[in-house]
């Protein structure tokens, strides 16, 4: 299943896309949230279709909103790939590298993204997200770990290197919490529908390419992330993870900076694709 939000933001309806064909979701939920997520949402969803109460509709050319409403966390691992964190001058992490992103970041896949005020070195990361569907906390293993994720995304996790590393403190958040700094979507896609152990992901800027990897060369892999999360913090239902960036960025030093008129576009195998004009 692929789940999306569709029309203008702060408008946007659940949709639910099943063999090519989209219904509504609005008879058994309000929208794409966590509430939703954690109440067995793929049966509900498949009993629902069967039954006959989805309208089918066509959103056409409708806005993609991010697939998941504002989530109560939004949770990234750095440094997740040996190549990225060597072009960041660091050893490939022997710890999960964890730090956060302001809820409030989270926008959708095609939104025009202004690079802040007074901003030198806004930057791009292609990233696998994980929407989390069942609260996890203390999982024995990370056999437990699929259990609680209700699908992936795309994610671009936009950073202000100057402010992230240089004017940091030590801490990365003032880096990474701007306005608009967490693309999300097109679509929220089931973890039955894609191998995301082996995900080709790229990116470009202006149609040059500038990421290209697969999530088989991540350090800490998917069931892993969840699961040592879960050691140290409660995953929510609707949480956001972001698995961490490939080589490729402006931060090692090979390609410019972000500026006004740029184009950024992710696609990752399975998931689609975004696409945002920088202003």
């Amino acid at each position: 299943m692929r789940f999306a939000r569709r029309g203008a933001a702060g408008a946007e309806k659940p949709v639910v896309v099943v063999d090519e064909t989209t219904y509504d979701l609005r008879p058994i939920t309000a929208d794409i949230d966590g509430a939703f997520l954690e109440l067995d949402f793929r049966a509900r969803v498949s009993a629902a279709i069967e039954a006959g109460s989805l309208p089918v509709v066509d959103p056409a050319d409708a806005r993609y909103g991010a697939p998941i409403t504002r989530p109560s966390a939004v949770y990234c691992v750095g440094m997740n790939y040996a190549a990225h964190a060597a072009e960041s001058g660091a050893e490939p992490p022997k710890n999960l590298v964890l730090f956060m992103k302001a809820p409030n970041t989270v926008v959708g896949p095609y939104d025009e993204v202004k690079i802040p005020r007074n901003s030198a070195k806004t930057d791009w990361e292609v990233e696998l997200a994980i929407v989390i569907g069942k609260r996890a906390s203390y999982l024995e293993s990370t056999d437990d770990s699929l259990d609680h994720i209700a699908g992936f995304t795309i994610a671009n996790d936009l950073s202000e290197r100057e402010w992230q590393i240089e004017l940091s403190g030590g801490q990365w958040g003032k880096g990474k919490s701007a306005p608009g700094f967490s693309p999300l979507g097109p679509e929220l896609v089931t973890p039955d529908e894609v191998d995301f152990a082996d995900l080709r992901l790229r990116s470009f800027v202006n149609g040059e390419p500038r990421q290209d990897s697969s999530t088989a060369d991540l350090i800490f892999d998917v069931p892993y992330i969840v699961w040592h999360l879960s050691q140290h913090l409660a995953l929510e239902p609707g949480d956001v993870i972001m698995t961490g960036t490939p080589q490729g960025v402006a931060l090692s030093g090979r390609f410019p900076y972000l500026a006004a008129g740029d184009v950024v576009e992710l696609d990752i195998e399975g998931l689609g694709s975004q696409k945002q004009v920088f202003a």
